[in-house]
Parts: C-alpha cells; structure tokens; sequence
C-alpha cells in the first residue's frame, strides 16, 4: 500500500504509520503513533481549547514530515504578508480573545501542487507549488486571508463536530487522510479506502456558504491590512482558468476550495463598489521581491536536473541579452527573476563561479531600476545576497573568490537597517560564523539569542544557536539550544533526552550554579509537558 502525506512524495515511517489507520484492512499501528487526540463533546461544537489540542497532534506529525521546510527567505516573505492580516483580523474582531491561543502559523512544504489549507488549532499548510504560481503578493495574501477566515469564523470546528462520533485518533487520521486526498485522490485512495473515505472527504470539505463567508471576509481582511483586494480576483482569474481545462491534478486547491461562477461574481461586484483610491498599487519594489521569491519557491519545490538546467538556460540567455534602456519595468523584473533563477541553479549545482556571475548581473538590474517608493527593494537586494553565504554552506571547499564573496555579502545585509535585525540575516550570520573563525561568533550568538529569547517558538534559530556555541566550546549552552529546538517542533521526548544529557555533562564538568539551576528548570518543565502527553494518551 502506498502511503501520502499533506507535504511529501517520499514519506516517514511514522508518517506512514499514522495514516494507514485510515484504512479499513489495518487500525492496529495507529495505538503507537497517534498520541490520542482530546475527546470532542457530544453533539457541541468543538471548543478551542479541544481545537488547539488536536491541531498540536497533527502538528506534531508534519513537523517530522521530511518534505515540511523551513526557508528563511520564503518564511520570511509570507511572514510579511501573514501578520498584518492577521493584526487586521483582530482589529476587525475576526479572531476573538478565546482564539489568540491558537497557533496561527503557516507551515510550509516543498510540493509542486498550487494548494494551501486550513488545519485545526491554528495551523495553515502552505505548498510552496502555490508560492511560485501566484503572479502578486496580494494574490497569495488572498489566498492566506481566505484559510485564516476558515479557522476564525470556526469553520474547521464546525467540519470536525460532525465527526464527534469517531473515536479521536480516528478523527485526527480522518483530517490528515482527507488532506493528502485533496492533493492527489489517486494515492488518497490507496490510503483512505471504502466508505469512510468519502465520508472523510465530504465532511472536511468546505460547504458552499462556508467558502462564500471566507470570501466576503477575506476579502474585508485583506483591505483592512491594507493590501490589493484585486489580489482575489486575480487569483480567482487563475482557479477559473485551471477548472476549464478540467483540473490536471496541479491545482489540488480546487478540490477542496471549489469555484463557483457565486463566488467569482461575489468578487466582482464587491471590486467594482470599491472606490479607486482604495485600490492599492504594486511597487515595483514589491514586484521584484516576489518575483524573486516565486523563483526560488518554484526551484526548491522542483530541484531537479531537468529544471535546474533549463533556469540555467534561461539564465544564460538574460546574460547574453542585456535589456536596452527602453525596456519597461516589466521586462527587467522578468529578467532579474531569470538572473536570481541561474544564481540559484549554479548555487544548486555547486557551481561557485557561474553563481557568482549571475549574482552580480541580478544585483546590477535589480540598482538600475528606478524604484519610487522603495518598499519591497532591501528585501529584494537581501535575497541576491544571502546567494553567496548559502553557497558557502553547500560547498565543501569554498574559493577564495566564493568566500569573500559571502563576507562582503554579509557585511551589505549588516549595513542595511531593514535587514540587519531579520531572520534570514540572523540566521546566515549564525552559518558563516561556526565556519569561519575570523567572524565575531560572540556577537552573532547574542542577536541570535535576542532573536529566540523573543520568539522561542523558532526551532531552526534554536539549532543555529546551538552549533554556535558549540563552536565557541560552550557545550551546555549548546546541549540547552539543541534541546529548545526539538520543544519549538513538539517533539518533547527528544527535548527531554537533550535536557538530561545536558544535566549529566553539567553534574561531569562542574557547571556553575546559575547555569545549572535554569537546566533544572527547563528540565522539569519539560517532564510536565511528557506526562502531560502521556496522560492523554491513556485516556480512554
């Protein structure tokens, strides 16, 4: 039997494990990898605090899935467009003061398919396939302000209580199964089989009046935040097209999301009622950004060879062909993407010289154009230069000419105010100093500490920091990061190993007494979070 998962074409054994329960031939495995989800009431709907609960445990899972990524650029760039729709919705009302427990993350996965969805507790699943097809950051704020409007108006609770008579490591499998299903229903088949499939399916689907209601308040979101409302319609442009030539399977989004001629004129009316000055326009800072960041999503979701070297090819042809000072924006903007695509692709195929060519033509484009007002270019210009130091990381024996490449690159991103203090800054600084000596190691580990110390919830922060202080010799440090890491993915039994092995190695060496006494700490928390767990998972 083949087994799917929201994100992956190649899955986990655990993955695997948890959805076979799906199946009607085999229920027995799902005992050891479920966690037993919370218990729903009878015949109420599910309350939030039950709703976080179960979005944790599926969380859980895909966090272990090997194709959920974490890209600080890509993060970095929805993050941008996520939380002020998510501040507009609390001013709005949208979210209550019951519903700020939740999660409200977007988790995102290396899937070509155009797809996005809501998942209980919070939780939003985001393919990077959908990242490089959108044309605008306003279309993909649409489609993140439409799956934030599913879990406010508590539309995923409402699905989930009609499954209240399901035992709940049954009803959490259900919601996995009925994911992966909308991405490709051929291999949801294999998994979810007979019956209880198209129960499964049907049920987690949206109704009608559901996705109409995400629509009027996505769309309301959306202005409030202060984006482009046409980004709804353009994205709906782009859905309408894909359903006439019948859906190939790349637009799974349609399946759970479908589009009716309602919903297209319900836009359209609400458009034409907007007055002009309301609409917002593109900079061409913006549209350089995603350009930029839509090529990159498109290349680490298809890596590759065939796609490598036709990006290489188109790359190539940008070179040769400089555009003359007529071209339009437009034209630049397309060409930088295609120059940003061959540093990336050279980047890919550990071609130092070839990226740094490519590199430096983008960033002289990307200088040339005139950008007025320039939102949207440091973040442009950041991504050209973070090319060098990631290159640094991929390359076994980096040139000279790579090397100091990566270190006037990182010296530009420190110099710029709008980057200096950003998550993909902070992060390639952490990389380049454990490899390299010469780089202030103190330094970088103390932003990289503020950075978590204000958002604990960042596991590959917590991962960077550890590795820098392992390289400074501050073991303990490193063992307690290591261990904040695997707390940040809700994997608490590996935290809990961590911790211990960091409370040994401090009882070994003599660690001082401050040091010590926050290990304990942490360490008990931690305990109280496995019984936590384990008490659930013997309920009945």
């Amino acid at each position: 039997m083949k087994h799917f998962w929201p994100f992956a074409g190649k899955k986990s054994a655990r993955a695997a494990t948890y959805l076979v329960a799906i199946s009607l031939f085999s229920i027995q495995p799902l005992s050891q990898a479920a966690d037993a989800l919370p218990q729903l009431g009878d015949g109420e709907e599910m309350s939030v605090s039950a709703e976080k609960k179960l979005g944790l445990r599926i969380a859980r899972e895909i966090y272990r899935d090997p194709d959920y990524i974490d890209d600080p650029l890509i993060t970095a760039y929805v993050q941008r467009l996520w939380q002020p729709l998510l501040a507009a919705a609390k001013r709005r009302g949208d979210i209550t003061p019951e519903q700020q427990q939740l999660a409200w993350e977007i988790m995102t996965g290396k899937d070509r398919s155009i797809n996005a969805f809501a998942l209980p507790g919070g939780f939003f699943g985001l393919h990077l396939g959908l990242v490089g097809a959108v044309s605008t950051r306003d279309e993909l704020a649409s489609v993140l302000a439409h799956e934030l409007t599913h879990v406010s108006q508590r539309h995923i609770a409402r699905q989930i209580s009609k499954q209240n008579q399901q035992s709940p490591w049954m009803l959490g499998a259900m919601i996995l199964g009925a994911v992966a299903a909308s991405k490709n229903p051929q291999a949801g088949a294999a998994v979810i089989s007979g019956s209880q499939a198209v129960s499964a399916q049907t049920q987690l689907n949206f109704s009608r009046d559901m996705e109409r209601e995400a629509d009027r308040i996505g769309f309301a979101i959306l202005q409030e935040a202060g984006m482009d409302v046409r980004g709804f319609t353009g994205m709906f442009d782009k859905l309408q097209a894909a359903n006439r030539i019948n859906d190939n399977g790349s637009f799974p989004y349609l399946r759970t999301h479908p589009l009716t001629t309602e919903r297209l004129g319900d836009m359209q009316s609400r458009l034409q009622l907007l007055p002009a000055a309301s609409q917002t326009t593109q900079t061409l800072g913006w549209q350089a950004e995603h350009a930029i960041i839509a090529t990159r999503a498109r290349l680490i979701s298809d890596s590759s060879v065939d796609s490598l070297r036709a990006e290489l090819t188109q790359a190539a042809l940008a070179l040769r062909n400089p555009l003359p000072a007529s071209a339009t924006p437009v034209q630049k903007i397309r060409q930088l993407a295609q120059l940003y695509g061959g540093a990336f692709a050279s980047s890919r195929q550990r071609n130092s010289a070839d990226m740094l060519r490519y590199a430096a033509a983008a960033r002289e484009l990307l200088i040339s154009m005139p950008f007025e007002p320039l939102a949207g270019i440091e973040h442009a210009q950041a991504a050209i230069e973070l090319i060098a130091i990631e290159a640094m990381q991929v390359t076994a024996t980096p040139t000279p000419e790579l090397r100091t490449a990566a270190l006037a690159s990182l010296a530009q991103l420190r110099s710029m105010p709008s980057q200096r203090n950003e998550r993909p800054t902070l992060l390639a600084w952490a990389q380049l100093a454990r490899a390299d000596a010469s780089l202030d190691r103190t330094s970088a580990a103390d932003a990289l500490q503020i950075w978590v110390t204000n958002r604990p919830g960042d596991a590959p922060a917590w991962q960077a920091l550890s590795s820098l202080y392992e390289a400074q010799g501050q073991q303990l440090r490193s063992m307690r990061a290591s261990a904040e890491s695997r707390i940040a993915l809700l994997d608490y039994g590996a935290a809990l190993d961590r911790l211990k092995a960091a409370q040994e190695w401090a009882r070994a060496n003599g660690a001082n007494h401050i040091e010590s006494s926050i290990l304990d700490t942490r360490t008990r928390a931690v305990q109280a979070m496995v019984r936590e767990l384990q008490n659930e998972r013997d309920k009945p």
